[in-house]
């Protein structure tokens, strides 16, 4: 039977694929570390408190990058350079959604605008990384091989989740709310499309390197496409609503080391 877990325990089980996948995820954290470390050097002066919790935001990426990379140098697996239809983050950009890297890399101070779409954007994408990793955790918290850098990960990602929503929520009480949802609905439609091309090319090569039968790939296919028109149609409002989170403040301190990974 096809499932979540049979299909993520066939990935990890070869060393080809598990390669793949942790060197798109490292690469897709690496960039998120950069883009953070850099918002947090351009915050603009009114917003200097969120400095802190960008910065702990953009360690946070960097230590998830090292821990992937760690768990391929575990299997003696060195990373490939990341496929660009596979390139999530960089697919965003192409979109217009989050902050242009052109922008990152001047010394100009960005606005408070900028740093809603920065949360908004934030918002919508930890959303989709904390689904991935409580999936991750269900059928994989236990793996003696992953088990202890998923439930790691997925923790941080937990965090970054609360800490968009307790922040745009202030932003809203500050005048910010009809931005704030407006650039909230701009970015789920396009992480929608770009997860399901992301999705579709991932398991196109997981698919090669497998050797997945045609049947096999068009029915993950189909469900990858599924997915995307339930997201389209009903499934985007989990992206767009903002509620006060249980954990407050929860990048409030450094970020929590990764003993054993890096």
């Amino acid at each position: 039977m096809l499932t979540p877990r049979s299909l993520f325990q066939e990935i990890v089980d070869h060393d080809e694929s598990f390669r793949l996948f942790c060197s798109i995820a490292a690469g897709g954290e690496a960039q998120g570390g950069w883009e953070n470390g850099r918002i947090a050097a351009l915050v603009p002066p009114g917003e200097r408190g969120l400095a802190p919790k960008i910065a702990r935001h953009g360690a946070d990426e960097d230590k998830h990058g090292r821990i992937f990379r760690a768990l391929l140098r575990k299997r003696g697996l060195e990373p490939v350079p990341v496929p660009p239809e596979t390139d999530y983050t960089m697919l965003l950009e192409r979109r217009g959604i989050g902050l242009p890297h052109e922008r990152l890399r001047t010394d100009e101070p960005l606005t408070v605008e900028d740093v809603v779409v920065y949360l908004a954007h934030s918002r919508v994408t930890e959303q989709r990384a904390c689904e991935q990793m409580r999936l991750l955790c269900r059928h994989f918290g236990d793996h003696p091989g992953i088990g202890r850098a998923v439930r790691m990960i997925a923790d941080d990602e937990d965090n970054h989740l609360a800490y968009c929503h307790e922040e745009l929520l202030r932003l809203a009480v500050a005048g910010y709310d009809r931005t704030i949802q407006r650039t909230l609905h701009a970015c789920a439609l396009a992480e929608i499309r770009v997860h399901r091309d992301v999705s579709l090319a991932v398991m196109s090569r997981m698919g090669r390197i497998l050797g997945w039968s045609a049947a096999r790939s068009a029915l993950l296919a189909a469900g990858i496409r599924s997915v995307y028109a339930y997201e389209l149609l009903v499934g985007r409002r989990r992206m767009v609503t903002l509620r006060m989170p249980e954990r407050r403040d929860a990048l409030g301190g450094p970020a929590a080391p990764a003993p054993g990974f890096a």
